[in-house]
């Protein structure tokens, strides 16, 4: 088998399995999208699922021209309302609003663990993330 042909042959199966897997992720997402539409009916979503199993290129295709914005909008409503579930919990978690801190150093000079000038720059430093 001549050289050429065999490294052709094998560009070619990376672009089938490239474009394969390309596929996959697009039905993957327009199958997501489906599930996390919750203005379109049962009913709406049962006939895009059955076309997209019997005529599934065609239909992506539609489903990504029709509703692609659609899609976008509520792909980027689902990050949004992850980032502020994560932001909501990581603030929970670290807990450091001005007057816990100040509590807090004040409890720790009122201990001996640190001095009067360690609470002071504590004490400075939370007062400046208040204002």
């Amino acid at each position: 088998m001549p050289f050429w042909s065999t490294i052709w042959d094998t560009i070619w199966w990376f672009f089938t399995i490239f474009v394969f897997v390309a596929y996959l992720m697009a039905l993957f997402s327009i199958i997501g999208d489906l599930f996390r539409d919750r203005k379109l009916n049962g009913f709406a979503k049962a006939i895009w699922l059955l076309f997209l199993v019997f005529l599934p290129f065609l239909t992506a295709l539609i489903y990504l021209i029709v509703r692609g914005r659609g899609m976008g909008e509520r792909a980027v409503q689902q990050a949004e309302e992850h980032r502020a579930a994560t932001d909501a919990y990581v603030r929970s978690v670290a807990g450091s609003n001005p007057a816990g801190e100040i509590a807090e150093a004040k409890r720790l000079l009122d201990a001996g663990a640190i001095t009067a000038e360690e609470y002071e720059r504590l004490k400075a430093a939370a007062l400046t993330k208040l204002g």
